[in-house]
């Protein structure tokens, strides 16, 4: 890279977490296991290659909102305060049309599908749009983020079969609850600073009961995946995956217990791992028919 280039990239490459690509696979595995649901195996590799890229673009989007956003908050926050709009190193214009580029060649490789996948993919990019500003007045903002971080759920089955089955929404309410296990975890790290700046979170809502209601949720999310599965008439790899998440789940409450800030942020970043082991009996179930 030029070495007059990379000071300027520099900044751009932060904002979308280039380096800590965790969030992206949070938001991909989900995805990927709804889109080989909905095709009954292997996709085709235009629809992975549409959704796969997608998903790093909005994400990456979604994340130039979410700093512009919250950028008078997150410079109380010692963990945030170097993020680049927070920072300084972009300015609010820079970042909005960075976000907006991406989303726009996000929104390209959706014109390449079906008109019930465009039509879709407004109201998800309106629910990512929505987010950071419910830290403000909802207390329990991740369960919006939880509908932004499902929706490539509806959005697959749209683009795989032309509709979006009830099927389709009963996973995005079980996937809702995973988001709001790994994203309390995350909010747990920041609980100090946002009681300070009147942020608005899960794990302040939830009080003494956060590690309860992380582990509710997880079993939440395993159980609507596990029930779905069963009256999918699923086999064995399916469900020997849900197993495998269930057991990272029960090893981050070894993590969380003590509420420290360092086992709280291991916990989140290694939760796409839960999401990695459903989709693989997914994929195992359908290649081993």
């Amino acid at each position: 890279m030029n070495t007059l280039t990379a000071p300027r990239l520099a900044p751009y490459l932060d904002l979308i977490r280039w380096n800590r690509p965790a969030g992206s696979y949070l938001l991909l595995w989900p995805t990927l296991s709804a889109l080989w649901l909905a095709a009954q195996g292997f996709p085709g590799w235009h629809l992975l290659a549409v959704f796969v890229l997608g998903t790093f673009l909005m994400r990456s989007a979604g994340c130039a909102v979410n700093d512009v956003a919250d950028r008078e908050f997150d410079r109380h926050v010692k963990r945030t305060a170097q993020r680049p709009v927070t920072s300084g190193a972009l300015g609010v214009r820079q970042a909005l049309l960075f976000g907006a580029a991406l989303a726009l060649i996000a929104f390209a490789l959706v014109l390449t599908t079906n008109l019930a996948t465009i039509a879709w993919s407004f109201a998800a990019l309106a629910v990512t749009i929505f987010y950071p500003f419910t830290k403000r007045f909802f207390s329990m903002p991740q369960a919006v983020l939880g509908v932004a971080f499902s929706f490539g759920i509806p959005m697959a089955f749209a683009a795989a079969t032309g509709s979006v089955p009830a099927l389709a929404w009963w996973l995005l309410i079980g996937n809702l609850f995973w988001v709001l296990a790994y994203d309390t975890e995350y909010a747990m790290v920041d609980r100090d600073d946002d009681l300070k700046i009147g942020i608005r979170t899960s794990a302040i809502t939830l009080g003494r009961f956060d590690v309860a209601g992380v582990m509710l949720f997880y079993a939440a999310f395993l159980a609507i995946w596990a029930a779905l599965g069963a009256g999918l008439g699923l086999h064995w790899p399916y469900f020997a995956g849900l197993a495998v998440a269930g057991a990272i789940a029960a090893w981050h409450y070894t993590l969380i217990r003590t509420r420290t800030r360092e086992g709280c942020f291991h916990a989140f970043r290694l939760n796409h791992w839960v999401g990695f082991a459903v989709f693989a009996g997914v994929v195992a179930d359908f290649a081993l028919r």
